[in-house]
């Protein structure tokens, strides 16, 4: 990953926080900047395509009830499988 230097003006109690967190963890401050400005980067990405996510059709509406009776056959299937 090639890196590029850049000067950015950040509120100074923020900068008091990633301060005692680097301190605190032995990590660099560049660290907690690099991350941060990755999650920002990511946060802005845009995706041309439709999204292919199946569609599951029960031909009714699914109940609260039939949601609940699922999970908890769920899990005493599991229950019995340990041992």
């Amino acid at each position: 990953m090639a890196l590029k230097k850049t000067t950015v003006m950040v509120d100074e109690a923020d900068l008091a926080l990633v301060k005692l967190a680097a301190a605190r963890e032995g990590r660099p401050e560049s660290e907690y900047f690099r991350e941060a400005f990755h999650l920002a980067a990511v946060r802005t990405r845009r995706w041309d395509d439709a999204w292919d996510i199946p569609v599951l059709d029960y031909g009714h509406a699914v109940t609260a009830e039939e949601i609940d009776s699922v999970v908890r056959d769920g899990i005493a299937d599991s229950g019995s499988d340990a041992g």
